[in-house]
């Protein structure tokens, strides 16, 4: 474990998720502690996306943006908002120069998957629709997010390409949920891992599938066929269940010919990019914002 992380370990607070109401309250405080993000370059404000429910959305537009990510909080499915979401999408459209749109995506066990899907869907085609109204290329448009917003992203992906939706430029996914069967080596053998782990896991599924089997579009590595995806930058982190699970699906993403970067940080947990004082976890959001900064550019 990376020395300056393994020190907050007895700090960082854990989520059972047994109870999601109160734990929706935790990851609230706990967001809200993080250091407040510089927004005097851009604008930000929310709107409402027209949809069958409509979706809350907070926009953040830098000067001079040539492009936008359809952005996707972490929290499981089952926690977060663009209120908690908030120092970690200011920072990346800080970091990026793109147009960052974060979606209050309905949330698991009360709207269960694929509800989750559905909003993102609908803001991607809006964005894609609103591109002159954002300032933005409609050509240069990215999917991303944290966790488990990471694998609604790729299902977003997957579903765009199936149902020849808008064009998607890139998916920044960062320690995507991909795979509900749990069978990969960090997911049998992360049981005590911080912040996320086997039960964690599997709680969270529980929540957002219910009795319902996964599809693709819920579980992406269910996806059979990958090719004629957009690029992808896939990260993970250490010690982390999800961890082989995404390493796979880079893995296939290049075997179906798509062009991949893939980061495995050494030392981190999931989440741990959430403590800012760690160096580490400084290069990690560092990097998303490049990443997604070389995607969108000429």
């Amino acid at each position: 474990m990376d020395p300056e992380l393994e020190a907050f370990i007895p700090f960082f607070p854990k989520a059972e998720l047994t109870d999601p109401v109160t734990e929706r309250g935790n990851f609230a405080a706990l967001a809200a502690a993080v250091p407040a993000p510089d927004t005097a370059g851009m604008q930000v404000e929310d709107r409402t996306v027209p949809a069958d429910p409509d979706v809350p959305v907070r926009i953040y537009r830098p000067r001079l943006a040539q492009g936008a990510i359809v952005w996707l909080h972490g929290g499981g499915g089952v926690m977060g908002d663009v209120d908690t979401e908030h120092p970690w999408a200011a920072r990346l459209a800080d970091s990026s120069g793109a147009v960052v749109v974060s979606v209050g995506y309905r949330l698991a066990p009360e709207n269960r998957f694929p509800a989750a899907q559905d909003d993102a869907y609908a803001v991607l085609n809006w964005t894609a629709e609103h591109a002159a109204e954002l300032g933005i290329d409609s050509e240069r448009i990215a999917v991303g997010g944290h966790s488990a917003g990471g694998g609604i992203a790729a299902g977003v992906a997957l579903r765009a390409r199936d149902q020849q939706g808008p064009a998607i430029r890139f998916q920044l996914l960062n320690q995507p949920g991909l795979d509900d069967r749990q069978e990969t080596w960090s997911q049998r053998h992360f049981t005590d891992t911080p912040w996320m782990n086997r039960d964690k896991v599997t709680a969270v599924w529980g929540h957002c599938l219910g009795s319902a089997p996964a599809t693709p579009y819920t579980a992406p590595a269910r996806a059979t066929d990958l090719s004629g995806l957009p690029p992808a930058y896939v990260a993970t982190a250490e010690f982390c269940p999800n961890r082989d699970e995404d390493i796979d699906y880079a893995s296939r993403l290049l075997k179906a010919g798509v062009s991949v970067e893939l980061h495995q940080w050494s030392g981190t947990f999931h989440g741990s990019q959430a403590i800012l004082s760690a160096g580490v976890s400084q290069r990690q959001l560092a990097e998303l914002g490049a990443a997604l900064r070389r995607a969108l550019a000429e």
